[in-house]
């Protein structure tokens, strides 16, 4: 019976990975990483700069708050170029994983990591983020929004070197954006425009990378499982505290930060319980 599903839970994850596009993070990110060929590629028809040359990207990059408590973020890819811009490009399944305010805290916690200590303002590099969103989640049908900051009171712009741009991942049209975000829905390289994104893809899907993509599916699983069982496990914890308060208030006659009071709670469970409330 172990044996049996061993082999079922196998085939599971091979059909996962089968079912992958670009548009899958986890894939999407391995295919990157440390592929400047493709990176440039991207950069190039996203951007609609033929001069970028990029010297390095890496996947899955993780960026801790400066903050005791504050909110990490995970990068798809951050690149580097020649000239010494960044790059984090992001692909979202969700509208809501590329809400506008993300885009600014991105941006914000790429720049906190360009100047070191002694350095003028005037040397932090330009910065660019990028959302490839499987739906075009503006609505206008457009293949690009690119976002910059601007003067409202006269026609110029504030040329402060943050860049915003959302790519349509649902445009089809017959141009360079078009047979991207093409590639970007296949799940075979065989069906790609670009070489040098199948090229890749192929690798991960169907030769030598396969193996790592798939411990890749099992790891993030294995993980999901485990975030899944502590937040069940929270759940119930904050339900139990709740029904005692509840109960206290009725029977004592207490108000709700009285009962709270009496039991001794820290403020983030109060905070979270006030909420329940």
């Amino acid at each position: 019976m172990a044996g049996e599903e061993i082999r079922q839970d196998s085939r599971t994850v091979e059909q996962i990975v089968d079912g992958m596009r670009l548009f899958d993070d986890d894939l999407m990110s391995v295919v990157f990483d440390g592929n400047i060929e493709a990176t440039e590629l991207l950069l190039k028809i996203i951007l609609k700069k033929d001069d970028i040359q990029v010297i390095s990207v890496v996947g899955q990059r993780e960026l801790q708050s400066p903050v005791v408590g504050g909110r990490d973020i995970r990068l798809d890819i951050l690149a580097k170029d020649s000239t010494g811009k960044h790059y984090n490009v992001e692909v979202q399944k969700k509208p809501e994983g590329a809400h506008i305010r993300r885009a600014r805290f991105n941006s914000s916690m790429m720049d906190s990591r360009m100047l070191k200590a002694g350095q003028e303002f005037s040397e932090l590099q330009d910065s660019y983020m990028v959302f490839i969103t499987q739906t075009d989640i503006f609505g206008h049908g457009i293949p690009i929004y690119t976002i910059n900051r601007h003067f409202e009171e006269i026609d110029d712009i504030f040329d402060d070197g943050s860049h915003i741009v959302y790519v349509n991942g649902n445009y089809k049209g017959d141009d360079t954006v078009g047979r991207l975000m093409h590639d970007f829905g296949c799940k075979e390289a065989k069906d790609m425009y670009y070489p040098e994104l199948a090229k890749g893809v192929r690798h991960f899907k169907e030769e030598g990378g396969r193996k790592r993509m798939c411990e890749a599916v099992e790891n993030y699983a294995k993980e999901y499982a485990k975030e899944y069982a502590e937040k069940k496990a929270e759940n119930v914890r904050l339900n139990s505290l709740l029904e005692t308060i509840k109960n206290l208030m009725d029977s004592m006659k207490w108000s709700a930060e009285q009962a709270m009071a009496a039991m001794k709670l820290s403020e983030a469970d109060k905070a979270m319980l006030l909420k329940k409330l």
